[in-house]
């Protein structure tokens, strides 16, 4: 492969205990049942703005839901120094496919300015020619729309670019946008949920994303 798309949460970075935590503070302050830990995950990969009314237990007005998104980025941006830690072995495989003159991107469900802080706060953001966030794109994962936007923007060809996502939605969206797809077994999703997706490969370490 020449052309790596990455997700960030469950692929790049162990930021599973963020989002937790920072997603129960959130509804905790709304006076809303809390999800489970295990809830939290399943949804990760797509956007707060979707998720949170899949794990609300009311519904809730405009302004009011626009406020739950605002805490809940409070809440992540404090707790993210803390638990942000990037997967053991990542930063030398990146350095690896960057001296190797691959092309890499990394497309996020979250927010644009979040993703960028993050890559820089765990000093990869060096490694990557692009990122294209929740704000950049229409229609969220599992919609093929983020790699559209790469792929026309930096005009990669499909059967050189590949998608690499530890949740179902971003092999769903590979599939969609008619790209090669990869499931890492390290994040959100278990194997067997990944494996019911058909992912062109299916990897268990992270050495492994030197052999696409």
């Amino acid at each position: 492969m020449e052309n790596y798309i990455f997700d960030f949460d469950g692929t790049l970075a162990n930021s599973g205990k963020t989002a937790v935590l920072a997603t129960q503070a959130a509804f905790r302050d709304f006076e809303m049942s809390l999800p489970t830990t295990s809830t939290v995950k399943y949804y990760m990969g797509v956007p707060i703005e979707v998720s949170f009314k899949k794990m609300a237990d009311r519904k809730l007005a405009d302004n009011e839901f626009d406020e739950l998104l605002k805490d809940f980025r409070t809440h992540y941006q404090v707790l993210e120094t803390a638990n942000l830690t990037l997967f053991p072995g990542i930063e030398s495989v990146l350095e690896r496919l960057f001296t190797s003159n691959k092309k890499m991107f990394v497309l996020s469900s979250k927010h644009s300015s979040a993703l960028n802080r993050n890559l820089e706060q765990l000093n990869i953001l060096q490694y990557f020619q692009a990122t294209c966030g929740s704000d950049q794109v229409e229609h969220y994962k599992p919609a093929p729309d983020g790699i559209y936007h790469l792929v026309g923007k930096y005009q990669l060809h499909k059967s050189k670019t590949i998608m690499i996502g530890d949740a179902i939605y971003d092999l769903q969206m590979g599939l969609a946008a008619e790209v090669s797809t990869c499931g890492v077994t390290w994040g959100a999703h278990a194997s067997n949920l990944l494996a019911n997706e058909n992912p062109t490969y299916l990897i268990n370490d992270v050495q492994s994303l030197l052999d696409l």
